[in-house]
């Protein structure tokens, strides 16, 4: 078999309020928002489709790590740590729940954010090589 993956086109959200969610995403993040129904909505930002799908009351994208830690699903790729310190003051600025710029030993630097619904999100300080050879060259 010669087929291989070759890139995620969608992710999947839960949110307790379509409306609610869909004009966050828009507002806080800059999305594009594509489609909505009472169901769902479709958002388009950081090179991918997102799909904010109503579920249940207290659910989201996160998970608890073996050592009981609350672990996000997606990062979020910026260029450069300049960029990573205003868009961090910037969701600041916006009243986005966000954590403190981290050093996690590894090159760059990072840190947290949620939505209203507390899926958590990390943003990262550095691109991927191959995004910006096949993308930035």
């Amino acid at each position: 078999m010669n087929e291989k993956l070759i890139r995620i086109g969608t992710t999947y959200l839960p949110v307790s309020d379509v409306d609610f969610a869909a004009e966050w995403y828009v507002n806080k993040l800059g999305a594009i928002l594509s489609y909505q129904d009472e169901d769902k909505a479709i958002l388009n930002f950081a090179n991918q489709s997102v799909f904010l799908v109503k579920a249940k009351k207290n659910q989201s994208a996160n998970f608890i790590n073996t050592y009981g830690e609350e672990c996000f699903s997606i990062t979020f790729e910026v260029d450069g740590i300049n960029v990573l310190e205003n868009i961090h003051q910037d969701f600041k600025n916006k009243g986005i729940r966000v954590g403190e710029i981290e050093n996690r030993g590894h090159s760059g630097r990072n840190f947290v954010f949620y939505d209203p619904d507390g899926n958590k999100f990390d943003v990262w300080s550095e691109l991927s090589p191959i995004f910006k050879e096949k993308f930035l060259s």
